[in-house]
């Protein structure tokens, strides 16, 4: 297993850890030079934060900067009560996965979608077995047009908290099946994104890892559950603040092939988004070198 505790050559921050700080929205530029100011090498942007900033703007002065990607957030949200709102959600993903080529992104993190309008409380149907065939077809679908550009996409599941309202893929299991029903050749193009914060519990978590292999793990996200959670949506926690055992998964995941970044993502409007981003990106950068 690699040392990190000497530098934080594989360190990236999700630009989500740091987009709110002291409680305010952050500007996507004054994120990247904060990240640069600090000797981080790479981060994972959203694509709400991109279109504010612009995306040739936010491409140049990632380049200025020398700072790489570990992913770009996100793809996905294919579920829709009908076809239109089907076909909406594959031209948006088409644009997601040109953005993410401008941008040299290694992938494009998708968060597949679940149960259309739960959301905003207004689910339109109910049927999760048809939510993920929806998900299925729609990423073959998106697949096909990634490939003709050469940008992996990433599926990565969410907690079963989120399977009603954000993605009714909830497993590492079912993302490899879908992984392998749709890209059976293993070619590189289809892969996961696996977040600690949604998978860490799972009893078949080191198994399916090693299922997933160096072909099919395309980013890892890092941080750490508290007890008690406070809010579970945006109170995750700082690495080595909570109870998962994330040196042991991050051998789990090098012993299968990845050599990528750990790139964190915290979303904590109760504590570290009440804090300066500089700071914040200081702890980050302590707590890779000593618990990641």
């Amino acid at each position: 297993m690699r040392d990190f505790s000497a530098n934080h050559d594989w360190l990236s921050i999700n630009t989500a850890t740091i987009r709110k700080q002291a409680g305010a929205e952050v500007p996507l530029a004054r994120i990247i030079d904060q990240c640069a100011a600090q000797g981080i090498p790479a981060i994972s942007p959203w694509r709400d934060q991109v279109h504010a900033a612009g995306l040739d703007a936010t491409a140049r002065q990632l380049k200025a900067h020398g700072i790489g990607l570990s992913g770009y957030c996100r793809g996905g949200f294919y579920t829709g009560a009908d076809a239109a709102a089907r076909s909406a959600a594959l031209d948006d993903n088409r644009r997601a996965i040109d953005e993410a080529k401008t941008l040299g992104a290694p992938c494009l993190v998708l968060v597949v979608g679940a149960l259309p309008g739960a959301l905003e409380g207004r689910a339109q149907y109910k049927d999760i077995g048809r939510a993920r065939n929806e998900v299925r077809d729609g990423i073959a679908a998106s697949l096909e047009y990634a490939k003709s550009v050469g940008m992996p996409l990433a599926i990565e599941p969410l907690h079963p908290m989120q399977a009603a309202d954000r993605a009714c893929v909830n497993t590492l299991e079912h993302a490899l099946d879908l992984c392998d029903e749709l890209d059976a050749g293993r070619s590189g193009a289809l892969g996961v994104a696996l977040d600690i914060y949604h998978v860490w519990w799972d009893p078949k978590l080191q198994q399916q890892i090693a299922r997933a292999g160096r072909e099919r793990l395309l980013a890892y996200h890092v941080c750490d559950w508290l007890t008690p959670t406070r809010d579970l949506l945006s109170d995750r926690g700082m690495m080595g603040d909570g109870v998962v055992e994330l040196r042991k998964i991050r051998g789990w995941v090098e012993a299968a092939g990845f050599a990528g970044y750990s790139e964190v993502e915290i979303f904590s409007n109760l504590d570290w988004w009440q804090r300066s981003g500089e700071a914040t990106l200081a702890v980050c950068i302590d707590r890779h070198r000593q618990v990641v």
